[in-house]
């Protein structure tokens, strides 16, 4: 069966549907926050580059810090129960936010504590909330459910931004944090009502024991670290995340600075910019969360290709027009890249290691962030905001043809294609042969199920 005809069957899980309108809801609002966060900063320091990539860094740099131990609680604790207090503590910062904006006692200082905050809760959330998907599902719902789960974070990190700028023009920024701290209302409800019915309950398929506790000895970090070395189709995503992370995805930074700084604009106009990133990326989630085949390294590589090429030619862009039709593209190309990443790494990782290959994955792409978004910013304050675009692509697209040659040994065209994973370890200890391919039957693409993407943190 196509995953594609999947689609429906896992929608009718109900679990499911209210667990995945709830994480829409609120991630749409967490990225309004973040951008209207961008625009406070730029007002408050009268449009320093610099000081929106600290905040920025400030905001993912607990993920450097705490994302591994957020991996291991994962594999450890009811991920329900972290999720509940993670959430709360979301919604607790943005709270505070807004009531500091609209009362106008928010300063930088603040600014910048409160997105440690709020960073911190994130770091500890993201593996636990990607690793629930399979306590609310069957088996043969998973493939479907992580897609649509990474089509929804897609949808939010796009739509928020936009729907960000026309707020802050209509209402100022701190409505914008205050409705933010009201969406976590959803996820939350969503939480305490569901009914999750765990799919694999035996320690021997990697899933929790009769008790819902992970089996005992298997929740250290060295072995995650084992099972991605040894597997090249996820030391792939992961490496190239790592370095699309660090320096390609900072949108957040880029656009509010060329909406500023080059086209001397305000909060409309860079609300009208995302909305154009929002298209094409709304596209592109919705094709990766029906596209028929599972997904490869070479679908990766290229796609990543693509996607820095058009991110430098953004940088050349000579018009407000041009700037934002090229951004539909842009947006389109960079959910896939993220959404195949994700789905390489889900459909790879060990089952019961999942929790600590995702805070690895999800390290490598927001825990680059302190270091390039304020990179960006100083570029931008240096060069301009197009030098920034046009430097960000290129090395992306460069990363892409490296790893691609230095991990599989292949280029671009030659790697694995969909469906056709690599060689599953680049080596094997003595006796995991007949283990790996009875987890090829079990759990990989081409046996009942195909592809697998899953969601990032919000």
């Amino acid at each position: 069966m196509r995953a594609g005809s999947r689609l429906p069957a896992v929608l009718a899980v109900r679990a499911f549907r209210r667990y995945l309108l709830g994480q829409l809801t609120s991630n749409v609002g967490t990225w309004m926050q973040r951008a209207a966060q961008d625009l406070l900063v730029l007002h408050l320091t009268g449009d320093s580059g610099r000081a929106v990539g600290i905040v920025t860094a400030l905001q993912f740099l607990p993920q450097t810090l705490f994302g591994l131990t957020g991996g291991v609680l994962a594999d450890r604790c009811p991920k329900r129960r972290i999720l509940l207090l993670t959430q709360t503590a979301m919604g607790a910062q943005s709270l505070l936010l807004g009531l500091l904006t609209v009362t106008g006692a928010v300063n930088l200082l603040s600014v910048y504590a409160l997105a440690f905050a709020l960073g911190t809760a994130t770091a500890v959330d993201g593996p636990a909330r990607n690793a629930y998907l399979s306590e609310l599902v069957s088996r043969e719902h998973l493939a479907p459910a992580v897609s649509l789960n990474s089509a929804q974070f897609n949808l939010a990190r796009v739509l928020g931004p936009a729907l960000a700028g026309l707020a802050v023009a209509a209402f100022g920024t701190g409505p914008v944090f205050l409705a933010n701290a009201v969406s976590y209302a959803a996820v939350l409800h969503a939480l305490v009502t569901i009914r999750a019915e765990p799919p694999d309950t035996s320690p021997e398929r990697g899933g929790p024991d009769a008790h819902g506790q992970p089996p005992p000895g298997r929740t250290r970090l060295r072995d995650a670290f084992r099972d991605i070395t040894t597997t090249p189709d996820l030391l792939l995503p992961i490496g190239l995340i790592a370095v699309v992370g660090t320096f390609g995805l900072n949108f957040q930074v880029t656009i509010s600075l060329v909406a500023v700084t080059v086209f001397h604009s305000g909060a409309a106009a860079f609300g009208c910019l995302s909305a154009a990133y929002a298209v094409g990326s709304l596209i592109g989630a919705i094709h990766g969360a029906s596209h028929g085949k599972p997904p490869g390294t070479r679908r990766l590589v290229t796609t990543t290709v693509v996607f820095g090429a058009l991110e430098a030619a953004l940088g050349l862009m000579p018009g407000y027009g041009t700037f934002m039709a090229l951004l539909v593209p842009t947006g389109f190309a960079a959910v896939t890249v993220t959404t195949t990443a994700n789905a390489l790494t889900q459909l790879h990782a060990t089952p019961h290691l999942r929790g600590r290959v995702m805070s690895v994955y999800f390290l490598v792409l927001l825990g680059g962030t302190p270091v390039g978004a304020p990179l960006t910013g100083l570029v931008s304050d240096a060069l301009g905001a197009r030098a920034s675009l046009a430097l960000a692509g290129a090395v992306s697209a460069s990363a892409a043809l490296a790893l691609s040659a230095l991990i599989t040994g292949r280029g671009p065209c030659e790697g694995t294609g969909d469906g056709h994973p690599s060689k599953r370890r680049a080596s094997s200890p003595p006796g995991a042969a007949d283990s790996n391919a009875a987890r090829a039957v079990t759990d990989r693409p081409g046996s009942a199920h195909t592809r697998s993407p899953d969601g990032a943190p919000k």
